[in-house]
């Protein structure tokens, strides 16, 4: 039986790991590989470049509400187990998810996360990334794998989610403690891209996700993340919530304190895209102050 250690480790999966789980050919229904990307309707399809053998497609854009002014807000229940189910994933699957992004990781967390809101523990990201996968001479193919439907039952765990209501309730009561993110500018609110609306709501800690990484894209060892959160005087024994522009470097947040063994950070779903269209002025800071305190 794995200790509460090894449960939280499996959060992370290595190259080694996987590399050994394909010579094995352990890929099928107990075990998927999905290769997470953000596709708009009409792009180059992702799945015809090079990706780790037998990954399949999940799309960020696809797997969201369609319905919400926001992007990549979570869909409902029923929409993920289907499209989840689409790519062959069953609630006894064991999910790996990574990204192509160059930083290492990116979009994979977000996954992680969704997986883990709507009911679904075994889910763990590849440490590192595609970009690490080839550095280290692992094979790689533009083979599409096709694999046989199963059933998903999605329920959302709310204690994982927040709304905008919730939020902003917060901001009175302080109930949880709230991280941020983003980059420092978007965080400041400096000007960084024309047209772009920055700036941060009042009491947030901002902690780019980026720091979660090393140079390589790796993640951060646990002792060092712990430092990170100590630095900005966040108490893990406490209740937490992450925020970033639109809900996804967020999950950076609540998989890097999963590793310290704390399962239950939720995240803003709407985030700053949300915030920034439905709150008072006064609930936005974009005075360029690195913390509102």
């Amino acid at each position: 039986m794995m200790t509460q250690q090894q449960l939280f480790s499996r959060a992370l999966v290595s190259s080694k790991w996987l590399a050994e789980a394909l010579r094995a050919r352990k890929l099928g229904p107990g075990l998927r590989l999905l290769e997470v990307i953000y596709q708009l309707p009409g792009q180059r399809d992702t799945e015809q470049k090079s990706h780790i053998p037998g990954a399949i497609s999940f799309n960020v854009e696809a797997c969201r509400n369609h319905d919400s002014p926001y992007p990549v807000m979570l869909p409902s229940e029923r929409e993920f187990g289907d499209y989840v189910g689409s790519l062959g994933v069953g609630n006894d699957t064991h999910v790996v998810v990574y990204d192509g992004d160059q930083l290492g990781s990116f979009y994979a967390p977000r996954a992680w996360w969704m997986f883990r809101a709507f009911g679904h523990r075994g889910v763990s990201v590849l440490d590192g990334g595609f970009r690490n996968w080839v550095r280290e001479g692992h094979p790689v193919t533009a083979q599409v794998t096709h694999p046989e439907p199963a059933q998903f039952r999605a329920v959302l765990d709310r204690r994982l989610v927040k709304s905008f209501e919730e939020m902003l309730e917060n901001l009175q009561s302080k109930m949880f403690q709230v991280v941020d993110s983003r980059t420092e500018q978007q965080y400041c609110g400096t000007p960084i891209e024309k047209g772009a609306s920055h700036g941060h709501i009042p009491s947030t800690v901002n902690m780019p996700f980026v720091n979660f990484f090393t140079t390589s894209g790796h993640q951060k060892q646990p002792d060092e993340i712990r430092i990170l959160f100590q630095e900005k005087k966040v108490d893990l024994s406490k209740p937490l919530a992450a925020t970033c522009q639109r809900g996804v470097t967020a999950c950076s947040v609540a998989l890097a304190a999963h590793l310290l063994g704390k399962d239950d950070v939720a995240v803003y779903d709407g985030s700053w895209s949300e915030w920034v269209s439905r709150a008072k002025s006064e609930h936005i800071i974009k005075a360029g102050k690195r913390n509102s305190g």
